[in-house]
């Protein structure tokens, strides 16, 4: 269009798209605070010469302004993706190392309190003993001892087993949520899928996809794949999830009873699709695989170890108890007792204090070198020093591990906040740009309005 009111037109357009531009600021700024929000901006293209050429004249017009091209949703694919995969591997190890923290608090060592002080007190009144193998306060000091050990023991059984109980609830917990967060990134992907459809501007849904999706590799370190229609589909272990619209069901196929008990058998997943289902074979990662290798191999790890320690301290004492005499001259019989499936659990004192066999001759002989023996024999105490050292080594190297991936993860969100944030101070810039902008074409728009009502009220007037 071009001619005296070609300028009203073109002063029009640049109303339409500096109004656009103000919207698009403000919604920004509202939303500076909302978890997910990628900043939009608005793109315009200038409106040129008609692009079918006339027959008989040739335009000649300055342009015709400017419209809105696109409000586009400021994010970067691969960004988003590396975010996906870090989040990930920190919500793995930070659940870990919560857990081992947990596990060592409670170890309680080195302490007053711990197994290893409690053996050590243990074999210090066998000796006292072999000083004095017929005072009833020495042989009650040896059986209060040895009861404070397997109280100790058993503390420590008790919260092996305490912390894989918790961990059991969280991993249920955890499955529940990813079949609901699964079931709100396919009903998202519904609505993307139709809104694009209808030419409808799925900025807010993509945000709200993008969430659901980094939420999704937290909790099983999914993998999100972008579909040329905006739909994001996730697979977990190589096996899909989410599918478009569709959603499948992340199950605990074993290790985990429905009461939250176990089941004897380690942690496996399945996911079903309706009457399909897919048993994983690769690891899970995320909070679900942290949950599952804490069950699978470090609790049960450290609690063997615990009970081979256990085992161990009792049959030594036990073989060598056994080769004595008691108060009475009789042989010797076994002073610990214990449940071969859980020794530490289990280790009780199973004699009296006249018939702790501190003699090694027979017929009441007041004799303390048997008791001298059982104060030194066996290794029990090196073999806890080891697992509690392994022990410690591991919670330090997972609190390293977070520490980097923390700083890592930190560095990919700050580029993507970049990128993606919104800027205040830029947003004000943008939405004053966008006034002045609109003012000056309001200005045009009054300036042809006092233009026209001179040529058209005023011409030939004398």
């Amino acid at each position: 269009m071009s001619g005296t009111l070609s300028s009203l037109n073109t002063a029009l357009s640049a109303l339409r798209y500096n109004r656009v531009a103000m919207d698009v600021a403000s919604h920004n700024i509202a939303n500076v605070a909302t978890e997910g929000y990628n900043r939009r901006r608005v793109d315009g293209e200038s409106m040129g010469a008609p692009v079918v050429p006339a027959r008989w004249s040739t335009y000649e017009g300055a342009g015709s302004g400017v419209r809105t091209s696109s409000i586009v949703r400021m994010n970067d694919v691969l960004l988003d993706n590396r975010a996906r995969t870090e989040h990930s591997s920190l919500s793995y190890l930070q659940l870990r190392a919560t857990a081992l923290a947990r596990m060592e608090s409670g170890v309680g060592e080195p302490g007053d309190s711990g197994v290893s002080a409690a053996m050590a007190d243990f074999r210090s009144s066998w000796q006292d003993l072999a000083n004095d193998p017929g005072g009833n306060a020495a042989r009650g000091q040896v059986l209060a001892r040895a009861e404070s050990l397997a109280g100790a023991l058993a503390a420590q059984a008790a919260n092996v087993s305490a912390e894989m109980t918790t961990q059991r609830l969280t991993l249920q917990g955890s499955v529940a949520e990813v079949d609901t967060v699964a079931k709100e990134l396919a009903a998202t992907n519904r609505a993307i899928a139709t809104a694009a459809l209808d030419g409808v501007d799925v900025s807010d849904l993509a945000d709200t996809r993008d969430v659901l999706g980094l939420k999704l590799a937290e909790l099983t370190g999914g993998v999100g794949l972008l579909q040329p229609d905006g739909t994001m589909n996730v697979s977990v272990a190589g096996v899909s999830l989410v599918s478009g619209s569709t959603a499948g069901t992340l199950r605990i196929a074993t290790g985990v009873t429905a009461a939250g008990g176990p089941d004897g058998s380690p942690v496996t997943f399945a996911i079903d699709h309706g009457a399909t289902s897919t048993t994983l074979t690769a690891d899970v990662r995320g909070e679900v695989g942290a949950s599952a290798d804490l069950l699978n191999t470090t609790l049960p790890a450290y609690a063997a170890g615990l009970g081979a320690v256990a085992r161990d301290l009792a049959d030594t004492v036990n073989a060598t108890h056994a080769a004595g005499y008691d108060l009475d001259g009789t042989t010797g019989t076994a002073f610990f007792s214990y449940d071969p499936a859980d020794p530490a659990a289990t280790l009780t004192v199973a004699v009296t204090a006249r018939q702790v066999a501190a003699s090694s001759l027979p017929g009441g002989v007041l004799d303390g070198s048997n008791a001298d023996v059982i104060g030194t024999a066996g290794s029990a105490e090196a073999s806890y020093q080891r697992l509690v050292n392994g022990f410690g080594t591991e919670v330090a190297s997972a609190q390293r591990l977070v520490r980097t991936q923390s700083l890592l993860t930190t560095q990919v969100d700050s580029a993507r906040e970049q990128l993606s944030g919104v800027n205040l101070d830029e947003e004000t810039v943008a939405m004053l740009t966008a006034q002045r902008a609109y003012e000056a074409a309001a200005r045009v728009m009054s300036v042809m309005d006092s233009v026209l009502d001179t040529l058209i009220n005023r011409t030939g007037i004398g």
